[in-house]
């Protein structure tokens, strides 16, 4: 039997059950990937993180979803981070991540409680243009309903950025998986790879908010995820690059339809034409700590 600690932690949120959700397994890096699918399915999470030793950052992380490991994920490094720093695994302000996305700088703002953990995204990488009719299909929307061309985008995972054209929209939709195999089809990809379209629209869903998404999943996955921090990196360089946000720095928020409000401070680096990497920042609440025995 091997036992792991174990942190639950909801990331973008300064609260219990806001935010989302993702467990993170100390040591558990050296896993096999069943076993670190098998965990995901356990808690029902749409993430769960698994960290280990790095000659080359001061922690790996690996990400899975029930369905295999991903490269990066933006809610999992924040939960990953709030992990480490409660258990005193890492001093300081700065912290890097090896990811399979590559090295993830991070500061950690101690000035507000929890600490503000800011990640640094890679430049984006813009991707094939797909149908509108397709994503709107995908989602269960007219392409009336779609702002602009959608476009998938990566910062380190990829997903399909779609602007709508009001909230009632975004809470209108409801994902086809037949419809959005045909997506995915159509930007090359297959079906286990993470190109969903994140909508989102110009208002917050609050005061405080500049922008409100959504991001719905195909099983094996939960139907919807509470937060989405590397999608909100995407969608950020998305809106800075064409045009469809006056700064480069904004508030996100996500989850408060699913009774799971969460926010990020998201900047831009770099001219539209030239962005060098997004910064997306979040706070977390560790919930629950323990051991795992497998």
């Amino acid at each position: 039997m091997t036992t792991l600690p174990i942190d639950w932690v909801d990331a973008f949120t300064d609260a219990p059950f806001g935010g989302n959700g993702c467990a993170v397994l100390h040591g558990g890096a050296a896993l096999d990937d069943e076993t670190c699918k098998a965990v995901v399915r356990e808690t029902s999470l749409v993430e769960c993180t698994f960290t280990g030793p790095s000659e080359v950052a001061d922690v790996r992380v690996r990400y899975f979803l029930a369905g295999g490991e991903i490269p990066f994920a933006g809610h999992p490094t924040i939960a990953t981070v709030a992990a480490v720093l409660r258990r005193g695994l890492i001093s300081g302000d700065t912290v890097t991540l090896e990811t399979g996305a590559g090295l993830i700088p991070i500061e950690i703002d101690r000035s507000v409680t929890p600490p503000r953990i800011v990640m640094t995204q890679n430049a984006p990488s813009f991707g094939p243009i797909p149908d509108k009719a397709l994503v709107a299909d995908a989602v269960s929307l007219a392409p009336a309903d779609i702002l602009g061309q959608p476009q998938l985008v990566s910062t380190g995972l990829p997903c399909c950025v779609t602007v709508l054209k009001d909230r009632a929209a975004l809470e209108r939709a409801v994902l086809d998986p037949e419809a959005l195999s045909r997506l995915h089809a159509a930007m090359g990809r297959g079906d286990a790879e993470f190109a969903e379209p994140f909508l989102v629209t110009l208002e917050g869903a609050t005061a405080a908010g500049d922008t409100y998404a959504r991001l719905l999943l195909p099983p094996p996955n939960p139907p919807e995820d509470p937060f989405t921090g590397s999608a909100t990196g995407a969608m950020a360089a998305y809106l800075w690059s064409k045009g469809l946000i006056e700064g480069p720095s904004f508030t996100a928020e996500q989850g408060h339809g699913m009774g799971r409000p969460g926010q990020a401070q998201v900047e831009v680096l770099g001219p539209p034409e030239a962005i060098t990497g997004v910064r997306v920042a979040g706070q977390a609440h560790v919930l629950i700590s323990g051991d795992i025995h497998l």
